[in-house]
């Protein structure tokens, strides 16, 4: 259930002075992001002391000092009133969520009072006019809303949750991946954590010895503001060829999200990283550097659980999702799960996804989800694996507790390559840039290869199987037959063009009855029609239309339904109460 917390503030004006009282409200709305529990046990549901969060805060008790540095109210404000919003959405993390109403209570209290001095000269000016009771209102524009329930992972802009309150800015706090948003400008406030940057520059040199190794210093987000006193510290014990590139928003970089020089070649570089990144930042690395080693920050002290840094080992997950990259090459239908609907051009990898798997052959249902769990996607049995739409961070899932495996549209394109051509090497990419640039190469190759087997086709030499061999599945060690279920030939669809009527076999099903879709045997109807046991409310009942002498369908007259409230209806004309 999306819950948003809006504050409210006017100003009153009494004797010249304004006083600044709060009211907060609840809006609870009514889309539900679970299933809904169809019974509740009688006893017991006024008793129950659970919490209402198992997540740890980020930040311990801050006073209002503390909260205006970490969540940088000062900036916050100077950058709304720049551009005249007066809408405000505050996206927070969970771990954040406590400090949402004290947070927006200071960014609409700095707000109110520097509008409340502009126009204080004119109110005092009519006050004569405004009088009221002998206090005079003014009533300020702002309207600060707390996003306290977000749609997808707390990286990405909820765009969808701001515009349900009519946002003109979100806010967004904590570490964030980045990605270009579609809708609404973005604000982003990183939260900066404490880090003993001694203990640090300690690390950095038990694991640089040589003082004149190349290093891109990098930090999680919520640490970035530490990184300029680092390289300061560093360069005075003598470490000349250290980088800290700048934050930017662009995850398709050749290190995600930051600036480098152009000419930089990135390779001879090793990376030093403050706190655990993210996998998919791990994945992507690992490819373009010669080395990873990482910092381990402990959130409550900012300090390191060993004084050492650890060096990161990829190969590992790189073999598992290789595994994952298997299965779905054997399987014949694929599940689409939209994990995103605020990040730029994911409609377009929607559109290149569904394309590479219709060329291949098989079967995709699509999904839009919010926050990806096992067990949403383990009721869909009859899916062999899932890809993600989403973010470049949130669209690798890693957990042992799915059913059947979840790629990413970069995996994806490598998993429904032939034999032959499934050769991944060590790059992984996930943002969407790069991975529409490669279906673009794709489509150029596969043009040159139709080109050439029509010019075969014309000089007769060409041949074409009846269907397709089955294949071998390395990891179930055996063959797997209808891994392209939906691959219609060349040939036989010239023959569907010239016939009416396909004269080509079909497979009926146990009662004799045809599973067909659009001409074409299918076999998703085929599994609706002979092993799902349920297919819906009201899929047993047969509906019947009359028609009138021009074959459209009769329309039943409107008849007015029940009304009131439950103590006692009132139908058609009857008197309340009256059943």
């Amino acid at each position: 259930m999306a819950i948003f917390f809006e504050v409210k503030q006017q100003a009153r004006l009494v004797t010249g002075q304004p006083i600044n009282p709060y009211t907060c409200v609840v809006h609870m709305s009514t889309e539900q992001s679970v299933a809904p529990v169809l019974s509740t046990p009688a006893v017991g549901i006024l008793d129950d002391t659970a919490a209402v969060s198992d997540v740890a805060p980020a930040f311990a008790s801050l006073n209002d000092d503390e909260l205006k540095t970490i969540y940088e109210i000062d900036r916050t404000v100077a950058e709304i009133k720049e551009k005249s919003w007066t809408r405000i959405a505050l996206q927070f993390p969970d771990d954040m969520l406590k400090d949402g109403p004290r947070v927006s209570e200071l960014l609409h209290e700095k707000l109110s009072n520097e509008f409340t001095k502009l126009v204080e000269d004119d109110l005092v000016k009519s006050v004569n006019n405004l009088m009221l009771n002998g206090d005079a209102i003014i009533k300020t524009p702002y309207k600060v809303t707390i996003l306290a329930d977000t749609s997808y992972g707390s990286c990405c802009v909820d765009e969808i949750a701001a515009e349900h309150v009519d946002a003109q800015v979100v806010v967004h706090y904590g570490r964030t991946c980045l990605s270009p948003t579609a809708r609404l400008p973005i604000v982003y406030v990183y939260t900066l954590k404490p880090l003993d940057i001694v203990k640090v520059a300690r690390a950095f040199e038990d694991t640089y010895t040589d003082r004149s190794s190349n290093v891109v210093l990098l930090a999680d987000l919520p640490y970035q503001g530490h990184v300029s006193s680092l390289v300061t510290l560093l360069k005075t014990k003598d470490y000349v060829n250290i980088i800290a590139p700048a934050v930017v928003h662009d995850p398709s970089a050749a290190i995600p999200n930051r600036c480098l020089p152009a000419d930089l070649d990135v390779s001879s570089y090793s990376i030093f990283h403050i706190s655990s990144p993210p996998d998919s930042l791990l994945l992507t690395l690992s490819s373009r550097v010669s080395s990873i080693y990482i910092f381990p920050v402990n959130n409550d002290s900012g300090s390191s659980t060993t004084v050492q840094s650890l060096t990161s080992s990829t190969s590992a997950l790189f073999r598992r999702r290789y595994a994952q990259i298997l299965s779905l090459s054997t399987s014949p239908i694929i599940g689409i799960l939209i994990n995103t609907l605020s990040v730029k051009s994911y409609l377009s990898v929607l559109d290149i996804v569904k394309e590479m798997i219709t060329n291949a052959g098989k079967k995709y249902y699509t999904f839009v989800v919010g926050k990806i769990n096992a067990a949403k996607i383990a009721n869909f049995s009859d899916i062999g694996g899932w890809v993600v739409i989403g973010c470049w961070e949130s669209s690798l899932v890693e957990s042992k507790d799915f059913w059947k495996a979840v790629i990413t549209p970069f995996e994806l394109r490598v998993a429904l390559m032939s034999e032959s051509e499934r050769i991944w090497g060590t790059e992984w990419r996930g943002d969407f840039g790069r991975l529409m640039k490669l279906r673009q190469e794709d489509l150029e190759k596969e043009l040159n290869l139709d080109q050439t087997k029509e010019e075969d086709e014309d000089d007769g030499n060409a041949s074409e199987d009846e269907s397709e061999p089955p294949v071998y599945d390395f990891r179930l060690g055996r063959y797997v037959s209808q891994t392209r279920p939906m691959k219609v030939s060349k040939k036989k669809a010239l023959v569907e063009e010239k016939n009416e009527q396909s004269t080509s076999l079909v497979k009926k099903t146990p009662a004799g009855e045809l599973a067909l879709m659009g001409g074409q045997f299918s076999p998703a109807a085929d599994y609706l029609r002979s092993k799902r046991t349920w297919t819906g409310l009201g899929s047993d009942v047969e509906i019947e239309y009359q028609y009138d002498t021009h074959g459209k369908i009769l329309g039943s007259q409107m008849e007015q339904g029940r009304s009131g409230i439950a103590k006692g209806y009132t139908v058609g004309d009857e008197k309340p109460g009256v059943s």
